[in-house]
């Protein structure tokens, strides 16, 4: 059985307990490595050696450290089959998908923040009275990215890259679900020749080594993406030790379809949103809000576009979905299917677990996907994120009814928006609680704009500069002269 690491100090480490949990491939359901059980032994080590390469990378030209982060990118595209198989793997996900999306994507991250080094810019203003002030942009110094099992390289290096662009040390955590491509990164980052001690990565789980991380005193900012309830004990131990917190929590996103949508574009775009990477995605519209008018007949084609989705082993090319990511969340998934069959909700497609015709997969954590409709907006199958293949239909009565039921939840994440009216899609976006708005798209990203949630969807933006601010302190000058 293959033997993950730690990253501590530019060595690969067991944990200090000599604990380990074993990593399982979701489609087989079967454990095919171990890792490291670590804990406050381990994140002691990795502050001590963030510490200690601190000042040397602060100093560093940032041109200097853009050349890090583009050499970690090179090495990651060297090997991007290894690394789309190693996802596929640990997730469950199609390898296609992992191939044309997650690996490229996490090379982008790198090369992104490699070019935002150079570029990030402060400010002057000149004074009347003789004086000049100027902001200076310091890196925290010892910082932590905590990222989810869903999109596990991506997030990684989407926290990873601004913190080492800014001029921090870093320790990652990375879900003890999908460690795999996290180990591999380090494996990349000492044959780069990465100074010893700039990035760090433990595994383990969140109540041990997660929780000593988040409370470490030389732990100055945290960047966290993950569900509500996690994200909540973060900001209640954080708090009190006064570090900055940027926190990407769940989701329960709308796709609001109107009567003057392109119909076939429409279909494709939100049967896409609610199910692309089975669903585990914090963006995916899962609740379907379509124009009454509409209903029937986009009701009746998103179903049969769900139908025809191949649920399959992931390494075959001709899967559109894949695995759930553990039996827990198989659990989970399956008996919010039953939720909404006992709210009074109508099975349009799927609502079983799905058997796979592949022996290698058998015993693997597979769900159809599936389409409901005929329940009320307020219940808790269209409050509560499932993260998993289940999209509800609601049907709507003009923009304000729309509106009501698109912000009718807790959350705030994102949306969707289809329509061929351009001012209904500058009037409605405007009005949509959600962080992040797509019209007559989805999941189209800019690297260079932010992104993050609002409600208890979190707080705080990532990408673009203000991940570089989130990654550093301001810090004035006054000069008289």
């Amino acid at each position: 059985m293959k033997e993950l690491r730690n990253l501590i100090g530019g060595e690969l480490r067991a944990g200090a307990r000599q604990r380990w949990f074993d990593v399982w491939e979701p489609a087989a359901g079967q454990a095919y490595a171990r890792a490291p059980e670590s804990g406050a032994e381990d994140v002691e080590a990795a502050v001590e050696a963030a510490q200690g390469a601190f000042p040397g990378w602060r100093d560093l030209p940032a041109a200097d450290r853009a050349r890090w982060l583009n050499r970690l990118a090179d090495l990651i595209e060297r090997d991007l089959e290894k690394f789309a198989h190693a996802e596929s793997c640990d997730t469950g996900k199609p390898l296609s998908l992992a191939r044309s999306l997650d690996i490229p994507r996490a090379i982008s991250n790198l090369r992104f923040f490699a070019g935002a080094a150079t570029q990030f810019a402060s400010e002057a203003h000149a004074m009347e009275t003789g004086a000049i002030n100027y902001t200076l942009q310091q890196p925290h110094g010892v910082v932590a990215g905590i990222s989810p099992w869903n999109l596990p390289l991506y997030l990684l290096t989407w926290k990873i890259a601004p913190a080492l662009a800014a001029g921090n040390c870093v320790i990652a955590k990375p879900s003890e679900v999908t460690p795999l491509t996290a180990a591999m990164l380090a494996e990349l980052s000492i044959e780069a020749g990465l100074p010893n001690g700039v990035l760090n990565i433990l595994h383990g789980r969140g109540a041990e080594v997660g929780n000593a991380v988040v409370t470490h005193p030389q732990v100055r900012a945290i960047s966290f993406t993950g569900g509500t309830a996690t994200g909540r004990h973060i900001a209640a131990a954080a708090a009190p030790l006064f570090k900055k917190l940027s926190l990407e929590l769940g989701g329960k996103n709308p796709s609001l379809v109107f009567a003057d949508c392109d119909f076939e574009a429409t279909v494709e775009g939100t049967v896409r949103a609610a199910f692309a990477n089975q669903g585990e995605i914090c963006l995916c519209g899962s609740r379907v809000l379509v124009e009454r008018s509409l209903y029937a007949r986009f009701r009746d084609a998103f179903a049969a576009r769900v139908r025809a989705l191949r649920v399959g082993d992931p390494l075959e090319a001709e899967t559109d979905q894949g695995a759930l990511v553990s039996a827990a969340h198989l659990d989970k998934v399956l008996g919010a299917i039953q939720q909404a069959r006992s709210e009074g909700g109508r099975v349009l497609c799927g609502g079983e677990r799905a058997r796979v015709a592949s022996a290698r997969c058998r015993d693997g954590w597979f769900v159809q996907p599936t389409v409901i409709e005929g329940l009320d907006a307020s219940c808790r199958t269209n409050q509560e994120e499932i993260f998993g293949p289940v999209a509800t239909l609601l049907p709507f009565d003009g923009e304000d009814e729309a509106l009501e039921i698109a912000n009718g939840t807790p959350y705030g994440l994102a949306a969707s928006l289809w329509s061929r009216d351009n001012s209904r899609c500058h009037r409605v976006s405007a009005r949509l609680e959600a962080g992040l708005v797509w019209v007559n798209t989805w999941m189209l990203r800019d690297l260079r704009t932010p992104m993050g949630g609002v409600k208890s969807s979190g707080v705080g933006r990532e990408g673009g500069f203000e991940a570089m601010r989130f990654f550093t302190e301001s810090r004035n000058v006054c000069v008289k002269y």
